[in-house]
């Protein structure tokens, strides 16, 4: 397997903990130092998980030279910049989702990696959910096509919290975040671009200052449709549900679980070594550097869905009402 390789997580929240116990199960991979805001609650998370290097600034932890990878689980405003500076420093690195919150600095991770040649690849975890993978093998064999995928991404998110409950420092967003997931997956499962996409969306909330409600179209160069629901305001069952309507056959996957049309469930246990979509993309991040090859959700991979999300912000800002 060779030497082990040395990671520096920064962002020590909930989705920060959420790599920490994958990278538990993957072997010849060591987290060595770990990056949040509060150096005491770093600290806290660091000893449960025998860390011993904690810092609250990025830089502490690349200028150690041991570290060879970079896992960003910081708030979405800095993803672009911090990304950055862990190219320049010479680190691969793997930014969750979403790769930055504006083309330009989407555009910016690209073009640097590709001068660096270091691995860079986006935290697209519905690429790797098993209950999603078994359905692109499908397509990959012929099997099933799309014709429309209908999607809800529901939350009851009224104030700034995170999915522990915790008071956010950042704020979250529809678009740039979870919309993000979906226009991604469309396009890869469909193998096509996006050739049309409209938005529409209520009103902006007056103390988080972003859209609560939002509804999303899709058109894919394959002819295939989505459309795409996406509450803060859900108070119900909170998640996305993905309904894949096509030509053999309609399946529907919450995360990790699949059920077709009648809601008989789908085994995906044997679609990859785990059904963690973290573990697995963690997985590919490790694989992607040992192996030197691009990843899948590589930054190059996933930049078109970030042109899309450019482009329905444009629509989004012409349609809000202009002061007098």
């Amino acid at each position: 397997m060779g030497k082990s390789i040395k990671v520096a997580l920064a962002g020590a929240g909930a989705f920060g903990i959420k790599h920490l116990d994958a990278i538990r199960l993957i072997d010849g991979v060591e987290v060595v130092s770990l990056v949040s805001r509060e150096l005491a609650k770093t600290k806290e998370v660091a000893d449960q998980y025998g860390i011993g290097h904690v810092a609250t600034d990025l830089a502490d932890s690349l200028a150690l030279k041991e570290v060879d990878a970079v896992i960003l689980c910081t708030p979405t405003q800095l993803h672009a910049a911090q990304a950055m500076q862990c190219l320049q420093a010479g680190k691969h690195v793997q930014v969750e989702i979403p790769l930055a919150d504006s083309l330009k600095g989407a555009e910016e991770v690209a073009a640097l990696q590709k001068r660096t040649g270091l691995v860079a690849m986006c935290g697209h975890t519905r690429r790797f959910n098993p209950s999603h993978q078994w359905v692109h093998r499908k397509i990959q064999a012929k099997e099933f096509a799309i014709q429309q995928m209908d999607v809800q991404t529901y939350f009851f998110r009224r104030s700034n919290m995170n999915a522990l409950g915790q008071a956010r420092s950042w704020t979250d967003h529809l678009l740039w975040h979870h919309a993000a997931h979906t226009v991604d997956l469309f396009a890869w499962q469909t193998g096509g671009d996006i050739v049309q996409a409209n938005a529409i969306q209520g009103p902006i909330h007056p103390a988080l200052g972003i859209a609560m409600d939002m509804s999303i179209q899709l058109k894919s160069g394959t002819g295939a449709i989505c459309t795409l629901s996406l509450s803060f305001n859900n108070d119900g069952p909170l998640g996305t549900f993905f309904r894949y309507i096509g030509d053999t056959g309609t399946y529907i996957a919450r995360y990790d679980d699949l059920v077709d049309g009648k809601d008989n469930k789908i085994d995906v246990s044997k679609v990859d070594v785990s059904m963690n979509g973290i573990e697995l993309q963690d997985r590919e991040f490790f694989a992607a550097i040992r192996e030197n090859r691009e990843p899948n959700a590589a930054v190059a991979q996933v930049l078109p869905c970030y042109r899309v999300l450019n482009l329905l912000e444009s629509q989004l800002l012409d349609s809000q009402p202009k002061s007098a």
